[in-house]
């Protein structure tokens, strides 16, 4: 008996020390930052500035990142912000991403570029291996400019940061150097 006890014993030391491992190594992999957000996207051209990602988090009662000449600023303090807790269960590295947070102070939400999307929420496939429900709107890199310019007009972004970008329409998209928008690994692929 005491035998047995004593063999219980070592196999739970084992099994502690299995579950401390995989903590630790989760830990660190959740903490991974990216410092150069233009050279990590597939769509990146050698023209892009780098951007610093070396700051503390972006939180919504910050300044935002970007303010554009002739461009209205949200308030900061109070009135309305976007919810976007459906898509945050899963996408949680959006909830400091640029591009979500600056849209999600002037109100404009996920569901405002990529649709409601509530098969997408539904779906829990990918979980498990299978190939998951896109979203409503998805944006082909042909389609990401004429996207965005449809609220930031040429005129006024106009300006000597996007020289690159009009020079290089074919090859350069906004979210090359506008917020790391894009999933690095994707794990499924749409139905």
């Amino acid at each position: 008996m005491a035998e047995k006890l004593a063999i219980r014993l070592i196999n739970m030391k084992y099994y502690l020390l299995i579950i401390a491992a995989v903590c630790v190594v989760l830990s660190l992999a959740g903490c991974r930052q990216e410092t150069n957000a233009c050279a990590k996207t597939e769509f990146a051209h050698p023209t892009s500035p780098p951007e610093a990602k070396d700051e503390a988090p972006l939180l919504l009662d910050d300044e935002p990142l970007l303010l554009l000449e002739g461009e209205p600023q949200a308030d900061q303090s109070d009135g309305p912000k976007a919810d976007n807790s459906r898509c945050f269960v899963c996408h949680i590295n959006y909830m400091q991403e640029d591009i979500a947070v600056i849209h999600a102070r002037a109100s404009i939400g996920c569901a405002s570029c990529h649709g409601e999307s509530d098969e997408h929420i539904a779906d829990e496939s990918w979980a498990s291996g299978g190939n998951g429900t896109a979203p409503d709107i998805m944006y082909l890199p042909a389609k990401i400019n004429p996207f965005c310019m449809d609220c930031h007009t040429r005129d006024k972004i106009d300006t000597e940061q996007h020289k690159p970008l009009f020079a290089n329409m074919g090859k350069m998209v906004c979210t090359d150097c506008h917020g790391s928008h894009r999933l690095e690994v994707r794990k499924c692929k749409w139905k």
